[in-house]
């Protein structure tokens, strides 16, 4: 089984239960903070490998859900720049399995990258636990 480095939002029920998932699976889970994470734009790059620039975002952070941030409308230096300034903004969770990085939590792709137990619940394992427009779980501390 692998050990998973895993960013997450502490607190973020959805990060919770995919750990859950995982470590059920027999991973072992060593969980970081998103939020308090050193970032360098090169080390972040990394973790979204061929998704589009809009996919690398949290679609339930306050600042693309009130419209202040679009996604679809920036490249990658910008992007970067962005969320390394506001790491809310960042699809969570980010994964590192042996160097291989991973955002976003689908358990399909996970299945497929490190293994899931075929016999859990994966139901809403992506989506935030108030809904993708719940704000409260995209706040520091919430």
């Amino acid at each position: 089984m692998a050990t998973v480095v895993f960013y997450e939002k502490p607190g973020c029920a959805s990060n919770t239960r995919q750990k859950v998932l995982l470590a059920a699976s027999g991973h072992t889970v060593l969980a970081r903070s998103l939020l308090t994470e050193k970032w360098t734009a090169r080390r972040l790059r990394a973790f979204f490998g061929t998704l589009p620039v809009a996919e690398w975002f949290n679609p339930g952070a306050p600042r693309i859900t009130s419209g202040a941030v679009r996604p679809d409308a920036l490249d990658e230096a910008a992007a970067l720049e962005l969320m390394l300034a506001d790491p809310l903004l960042i699809r969570r969770p980010l994964m590192d399995v042996d160097g291989q990085c991973r955002a976003g939590f689908d358990p399909e792709a996970v299945d497929r990258w490190i293994g899931l137990a075929a016999s859990l619940s994966r139901a809403g394992i992506d989506a935030c636990a108030g809904g993708e427009a719940d704000a409260a779980c995209a706040l520091p501390g919430t």
